[in-house]
């Protein structure tokens, strides 16, 4: 079952955010050997992404980090999105994380 985690994106701003994943008994979930991909979609049943995220993970502290560069969120308009992470080992794809993004609206131009 995926971790809810709900993000607040500042639109047109560089967005970074570190999740820290952990097992059913709170250790660190060991990250070795996977690759993780995540989109933002405006509705969870939208044919194309509003954004991807570039992700990193990281095996030794298990942790992924997921960002967007300015000009990535600044196309996006502001509203309500959803996401998932999922993470992937050659063989087997599990979702570790879901939510809801909010964009705030950008004045500065």
């Amino acid at each position: 079952m995926a971790t809810k985690a709900n993000l607040v994106i500042d639109q047109g701003t560089t967005f970074s955010s570190d999740l820290y994943l952990t097992d059913e008994n709170g250790s660190p979930l060991i990250l070795s050997g996977f690759q993780a991909n995540s989109q933002i979609r405006k509705w969870y049943t939208s044919s194309n992404a509003a954004a991807t995220f570039t992700t990193f993970v990281n095996v030794s502290s298990a942790f992924i980090n997921l960002s967007l560069t300015a000009n990535q969120s600044g196309n996006l308009v502001a509203g309500r999105y959803v996401y998932d992470v999922e993470i992937n080992d050659g063989s087997t794809v599990s979702r570790v994380v879901e939510g809801i993004i909010t964009v705030t609206p950008q004045v500065t131009r």
